[in-house]
């Protein structure tokens, strides 16, 4: 089947089965190795991606579902050469172990900071919750995201 999937800002022509699973899209089609497989049936959350700005597990996605839309990875969080404030807050805190579920871990966080600018602590949590973490980082996790909170509060207050 033909269609076109825009990704991280990048339109692309596809001849491929409908019902491939996004992330294997992603991955194998489009080069982008930031999304992650983990369970494959969902549940873990390691394959989120953002569809229309929604976080949705591409590995239960169908690619046909994000045709004529816009599929943003982990790859096109930042901006060029700059992270993202999530992504650098990553660092910053030693979230990653072995890293594996980041990049779905971040992706949520992004989405929450999205709809919700500045979460209290049993919101972050909350929203985090859908993502596992075999190393178990989520104090650092949490600590991240709320980093970015506080740096957006304290540059609205300078401005």
């Amino acid at each position: 089947m033909a269609l076109r999937l825009t990704v991280n800002g990048e339109t692309h022509s596809l001849d491929i089965e409908a019902d491939t699973p996004l992330l294997w899209v992603l991955r194998d089609e489009l080069g982008l190795p930031g999304t992650k497989f983990g369970c494959g049936a969902g549940l873990c959350g390691a394959c989120t991606v953002h569809l229309d700005g929604q976080p949705v597990r591409s590995c239960s996605t169908p690619v046909e579902a994000a045709a004529n839309r816009e599929v943003t990875t982990i790859e096109g969080l930042g901006n060029g050469d700059r992270l993202h404030a999530l992504q650098q807050a990553w660092i910053d805190h030693g979230v990653p172990q072995c890293g594996y579920c980041q990049s779905g871990q971040i992706m949520s966080a992004a989405h929450l900071l999205a709809t919700n600018p500045s979460p209290g602590r049993d919101e972050i949590v909350a929203a985090m919750t859908g993502n596992l973490c075999r190393c178990g980082t989520y104090n650092r996790i949490i600590a991240a995201v709320e980093s970015v909170v506080a740096g957006k509060k304290a540059a609205q207050k300078e401005a």
